[in-house]
């Protein structure tokens, strides 16, 4: 029996491309949905994105690396360093998210592994958000090397390994010639070649697999207004909004450079706000 399914990674709570791409699943003939992880933060949406895969039919969600830091900053294990301008970000934005997630999605979210292996017809596929054991981090970018990513085959009997968190739409083999494969990012595409990352649609694939195995593979690329996300974010009053218009149009992520964000931080005053949300908390 044929099988189409479309597998999703790292939305980054942006529902306006989700939405982009629930309608195109719609004229696929998709049977089946797996999640990789990565579903809020730093947009603006939460409860919402659950509702839509929901509707989606997913019946397979991963926690990534993102999701942990929400959970991490509800659990008051990051968000704290005031003196640290990533760690405020994340406290930021985690703090945000806390704000209108509802219990029961929270609990879900904590629920989902950062690892599974799926078997349909006859085809064993790991499933993870970056490695197996660690959904974070850098091991998986697109150039490394082959051995990285034969530590996604536990053994010789997992035929296909995808995995999400690097926001980059790829094809490649391990060192014994299974199959590797990223869907791409839908909320944050990213290319380091400045010409290919000026394509901002959002990104998925479609798996085929029949009686004999893995039919197809289908990369799609969907258009979504960006401008309408971007207005999205600032009605919601998600922080950073003008960082997350870079993410939005240029492709461009900031997480990690602090003497940017320092400036950020003080020029909208996200340190005391971030000092009184954990008091509050």
């Amino acid at each position: 029996m044929k099988r189409r399914i479309a597998v999703l990674s790292d939305i980054h709570g942006n529902l306006t491309a989700l939405n982009a791409v629930a309608d195109d699943m719609m004229q696929q003939e998709i049977s089946d949905c797996w999640f990789l992880g990565d579903l809020v933060m730093p947009g603006p949406a939460t409860n919402v994105l659950f509702d839509k895969l929901k509707q989606l039919n997913t019946s397979v969600y991963i926690r990534g690396n993102w999701d942990d830091c929400f959970l991490r900053v509800k659990d008051h294990i990051v968000g704290n360093h005031l003196d640290d301008p990533s760690d405020v970000y994340i406290g930021m934005l985690g703090q945000y998210v806390a704000k209108y997630m509802n219990q029961s999605n929270e609990q879900s979210l904590r629920s989902f592994p950062i690892h599974m292996i799926k078997n349909i017809n006859g085809l064993s596929i790991n499933l993870s958000h970056n490695l197996n054991d660690l959904n974070s981090g850098p091991a998986l970018l697109a150039e490394a090397d082959t051995d990285h990513f034969d530590a996604l085959f536990l053994d010789n009997h997992i035929d296909i390994a995808i995995y999400g968190h690097v926001h980059h739409q790829m094809l490649r083999y391990s060192s014994h010639d299974q199959l590797i494969i990223n869907p791409g990012s839908i909320g944050q595409p990213f290319f380091k070649h400045a010409t290919l990352n000026q394509d901002r649609r959002a990104q998925y694939a479609i798996l085929e697999i029949d009686d004999q195995g893995l039919a197809n593979v289908t990369f799609r690329k969907i258009a979504y207004d960006l401008s309408e996300e971007l207005a999205r974010a600032k009605e919601a009053g998600v922080p950073y909004t003008n960082l997350y218009q870079e993410i939005l149009f240029d492709g461009v992520a900031h997480t990690h450079d602090d003497e940017l964000l320092a400036k950020v931080n003080q020029k909208f005053n996200y340190v005391s706000q971030l000092q009184q949300l954990i008091t509050q908390s």
